[in-house]
């Protein structure tokens, strides 16, 4: 039997390489170690047994809360009757072919079938192979570049790395890839032209668009790529008429618009997809975290009835495409995903996160009026943003070297409350599961404040 508070912690640093941790102080013992050991509904609970309220659902993804029997119970079940079978060759299991028509019928009209992977990267990765595939088939290999937008997010592999239009996520690893292009991000707050207004700024960035689209060759563009609100770059809804703009741009020139739904899929906008929230008609949905709330790992890529009719195409000319993961479809992850499916219905989740979400951020711009420190609060359905900034009348950030964002996110935990300091700059981000309550978000409110003012009164200016 371990010891819980040494030994556990010993086999950690030496042992557990962590995503997204600082490697040598980690492994020196100079930032803590954490063991979740439980949770219940947007509570976690570590080994020690500090309780957290849990602000961001993991990492957006717990959408149905923790401790939930039910899929539990239904990964049980289903690994009882058959654990693992592959997906190749017209093979399938009961879970698999009832989850992908629970996605269909939830999914925008357009949408036909359902691909599934592990994690969104490799969805992404799936899309990426797809757009490929879809202009060799209809005779324009030469179509083949794919725009993403600078500080969007949209995984971690090689390909989906250089997608990811995150610094952090490039530095040291040779990344962006060729054909993958950045244009202007929709940052309303961090726009150039402070005279502009949403709709003008959303204009610029559908001009950005067209002009490299027209600067690489049309016939060389294959398609756009982009989360419905941005989220690890910052959690920014799109300024007023984006989408419009962007998309008329993509029908001008025949490019494919590939919606990254990973985050907002399933309910996190108050609606169960971002692309019928905010208009957009893709021609392939990258969907994953929500569509399990993380029990089992999952994704999946919803392809329209436009790219399926040219699958089907290239089935018949060339034979089976040679694309799959040993993992599709696995009937664990898709009995969870069954199980997930149901209780966001029937626990009305979607429409709590529309509600309770509104509530959120109204609450959380009341309570962040008139501090200093705060720049923008922002958000849409029960996802939200803080931004920090040296002086807000002049728009001034901090220097990043003083940290201020994961400053205030530690003076939060301490207080008992995770939220997530965002990259390329001091952001705090909030994404709690689909079945926060009124009087949580009013604990997670309070609790902010409290954490921003006792930062700021440290801060120099």
């Amino acid at each position: 039997m371990l010891d819980q508070t040494n030994e556990l912690t010993a086999y950690d640093r030496d042992h557990f390489m962590h995503p997204s941790t600082h490697a040598g102080t980690h492994a020196r013992g100079e930032s803590p170690v954490r063991v979740i050991a439980g949770g219940k509904g947007c509570t976690i609970v570590d080994r020690d047994g500090r309780e957290s309220l849990d602000a961001f659902a993991g990492l957006y993804c717990v959408n149905v809360g923790y401790g939930r029997t039910e899929i539990a119970d239904a990964i049980a079940a289903q690994a009882h009757k058959l654990a693992y079978y592959h997906s190749y060759a017209g093979h399938g299991s009961e879970p698999s072919i009832r989850l992908a028509k629970m996605i269909i019928d939830r999914a925008p009209a357009n949408m036909s079938r359902v691909y599934f992977g592990l994690s969104g990267s490799d969805a992404n990765e799936t899309n990426i192979k797809l757009i490929w595939y879809y202009n060799n088939v209809v005779g324009r290999p030469e179509k083949k570049k794919i725009i993403s937008r600078w500080r969007g997010y949209h995984g971690s592999g090689v390909m989906t790395g250089s997608l990811t239009g995150l610094k952090l996520f490039h530095n040291a690893f040779d990344l962006p890839r060729a054909p993958v292009l950045h244009t202007e991000a929709p940052c309303f707050y961090r726009r150039a032209d402070r005279s502009q207004t949403e709709e003008q700024f959303s204009t610029f960035c559908a001009e950005k668009l067209e002009a490299m689209i027209l600067a690489e060759g049309p016939e060389t563009v294959a398609a756009f790529i982009g989360e419905p609100i941005l989220g690890t770059g910052g959690i920014v809804p799109p300024p007023a008429g984006y989408w419009e703009k962007i998309q008329a741009v993509l029908t001008k020139y025949d490019v494919m618009l590939v919606a990254d739904e990973v985050v907002t899929g399933f309910g996190r906008l108050g609606t169960m997809f971002g692309s019928d929230h905010y208009g957009m008609q893709p021609d392939l949905i990258t969907i994953a975290k929500g569509l399990t709330s993380a029990y089992l790992p999952l994704s999946g890529t919803i392809v329209s009835n436009k790219v399926w009719d040219v699958i089907v195409q290239g089935a018949d000319e060339m034979g089976a495409m040679g694309h799959g993961w040993t993992y599709s479809a696995h009937p664990l992850c898709a009995a969870a995903g069954v199980a997930n499916l149901e209780l966001i219905d029937s626990l009305g989740l979607v429409e709590n996160a529309g509600t309770v979400g509104a509530h959120f951020r109204a609450g959380l711009a009341d309570a962040m009026a008139g501090l200093k420190h705060v720049g923008e609060v922002r958000g849409d359905g029960l996802i939200a943003a803080v931004e920090f900034v040296a002086d807000r009348d002049d728009r001034v950030f901090f220097d990043p070297a003083q940290k201020v964002g994961p400053q205030i996110a530690a003076a939060l935990l301490e207080r008992g409350v995770i939220a997530r300091a965002m990259p390329e700059g001091d952001i705090l981000g909030f994404a709690p599961p689909l079945c926060l309550t009124r009087e949580e978000a009013d604990t997670i409110v309070a609790k902010t404040r409290d954490a921003v003012v006792a930062v700021s009164k440290t801060l120099a200016g």
